[in-house]
């Protein structure tokens, strides 16, 4: 029974993209506690080379630990992801100035959604400081951001999804988080997150990249918003690949490398000083 189990899921994963195999590895090691490279290759029909590349994918984001012969859950205590409040002084300038850009995109009369994060937070800063802005709806699935822009009303409407709270970074998610957003198409997105590379955006939290799929999927235009340290990071949770996603606004910390290989992808990466 076990190995027609096998063979059933092998089946059933032959044609999985790269981060939904490792979303369900992910899965397996924790239920499990313990488990080794050969039967991970075995469960995926995968070669052992592409289990340890896998592992190790999921060890650079704090996902598992690899230990001889397979993988495990973290150290109990191990953190996968900063806190809000740890990113918050990290790169604080450039976010100001990164937030300052992306809120000159806004009009009167708009539609926005905020994504959480420490770099949208300073987009929300700048939007409450543009006095001009009226008849604003900011859309956003994040506590501390409805709080920041809560100052600006009411020339800003201020509109928040609902979900699940995951304390780490004061945003919400599901179930409930994309009930909303299902239901929006606005103006503009603004959102975060912990890698960009030529294959796309990425982000440490699972559930939080799945609000994030859904956000950019209600906007005319998306926009992310990301300091120079993310460019040519990957994580697990896929957001959208480059095409999906209008402009990259990041900072002079940007490497000049990465920016290029981002822009040869057609992805459109403005760099504010």
């Amino acid at each position: 029974m076990i190995a027609h189990n096998r063979r059933v899921l092998n089946e059933e994963t032959d044609l999985l993209p790269v981060p939904v195999r490792r979303e369900r590895m992910l899965q397996l090691i924790t239920d499990r506690e313990f488990v080794r490279v050969s039967e991970l290759a075995e469960t995926f029909g995968i070669s052992d080379v592409t289990v340890r590349a896998d592992l190790a994918s999921l060890e650079t984001s704090h996902a598992v630990r690899r230990v001889r012969g397979g993988a495990m859950p973290p150290a109990r205590g191990a953190r996968p992801e900063p806190s809000f409040e740890e990113s918050l002084v990290e790169f604080a300038h450039e976010k100001q100035r990164i937030g300052e850009y992306a809120a000159s995109l806004v009009q009167s009369g708009m539609g926005v959604l905020l994504d959480v994060g420490t770099t949208t937070t300073a987009v929300a800063r700048a939007l409450v400081a543009r006095a001009d802005l009226e008849r604003v709806t900011v859309v956003t699935n994040g506590l501390n951001i409805a709080l920041e822009l809560e100052r600006a009303m009411p020339r800003l409407t201020v509109v928040v999804t609902g979900g699940t709270l995951r304390r780490l970074q004061h945003s919400l998610v599901n179930p409930l988080a994309t009930v909303l957003l299902e239901q929006l198409h606005v103006d503009i997105a603004f959102v975060g997150c912990n890698g960009v590379d030529p294959d796309g955006f990425t982000n440490i939290n699972l559930p939080e990249a799945e609000v994030k799929r859904s956000i950019i999927a209600a906007a005319r235009r998306a926009v992310v918003v990301a300091d120079g340290s993310k460019l040519g990071q990957t994580h697990l949770g896929r957001i959208a690949r480059l095409g999906d996603v209008h402009t990259l606004v990041t900072g002079p910390s940007a490497p000049e490398h990465e920016v290029r290989r981002l822009e040869r992808a057609g992805l459109d990466v403005v760099r504010v000083e």
